[in-house]
């Protein structure tokens, strides 16, 4: 899928666990082989160039089509699994697998994990004995530095952003890049499978975003506007810049950095 994956498992290592996590990583291997749009092969490609059915694709085809439209629906248009007119449900995909990866190990046995796609991100349970995980969220206007830490326990993370990959994301609407006024936007829930579809779509949204998050139930944002501001929702779970223990929603606020190291960069 073009990026690298991390499993960070702080169970005790049973013969179950290793033989969950062989499982995960050739889980995702699959996953690759089936939807990489870099894959001439890949059966998402036969599907885009007409030279395949649906009917004649393994299940899990038919299953994130289905995702992507309820994503396009909940989002009113603005996720898209074609958005610049060729199938490409990759802004599905990637969380969907991750999620389905930490449930391996999850019914193996493995409580507390955090698995890590390209920083999106599905934990399970604790990183220590009464000790949440603790994620920084990277500063896309700084790189090397963090603009807030979230602490959870039992948390999907995804962020959308140009940092990386340039402005990759597209308006499905236009299909052209999206010029949102946003740099960053990180969505929390408790599913990667929406979440990471829906960071993708508020990225998209720009101005809007915040409204439509907030009418999510059980899920939260942090964006890094291109003035150089950050928002937030009200239930982020994070160490805001310049925060005070309010629970009110923030007004746009100059981005501070942040420094910590001992935490999963994301």
């Amino acid at each position: 899928m073009g990026t690298v994956f991390s499993f960070d498992i702080r169970d005790t290592p049973t013969p179950a666990i290793r033989r969950a996590l062989e499982q995960a990583v050739a889980w995702l291997h699959r996953v690759d082989e089936i939807f990489s749009t870099y894959r001439p092969d890949s059966q998402i490609s036969h599907l885009d160039r007409d030279e395949m059915n649906l009917a004649d694709c393994d299940p899990e085809v038919t299953e994130v089509l289905q995702l992507c439209e309820s994503a396009e629906r909940i989002s009113g248009g603005w996720f898209s699994r074609a958005p610049g007119g060729r199938l490409d449900p990759t802004g599905m995909v990637k969380g969907w697998a991750i999620e389905r990866a930490s449930g391996i190990l999850e019914r193996a046995g493995a409580h507390n994990t955090c698995v890590n796609g390209g920083g999106d991100i599905q934990l399970r349970g604790e990183c220590a004995p009464g000790v949440p995980w603790q994620v920084g969220i990277a500063n896309p206007l700084q790189p090397g530095s963090l603009c807030t830490l979230v602490t959870c326990r039992d948390l999907a993370i995804a962020t959308s952003g140009t940092a990386e990959r340039g402005a990759h994301i597209l308006d499905p609407h236009t299909g052209r890049p999206a010029a949102s006024g946003l740099l960053s936007i990180t969505l929390v829930g408790r599913h990667l499978t929406d979440i990471d579809a829906y960071a993708t779509a508020a990225f998209a949204m720009g101005p809007s975003a915040r409204g439509w998050i907030e009418s999510l139930p059980g899920v939260e944002a942090f964006a890094v506007t291109s003035g150089a501001r950050a928002w937030w929702t009200c239930g982020f779970p994070h160490k805001a810049p310049s925060q005070r223990g309010s629970a009110e929603r923030s007004p746009d606020r100059v981005l501070h950095t942040r420094s910590d190291t001992n935490s999963h960069r994301h």
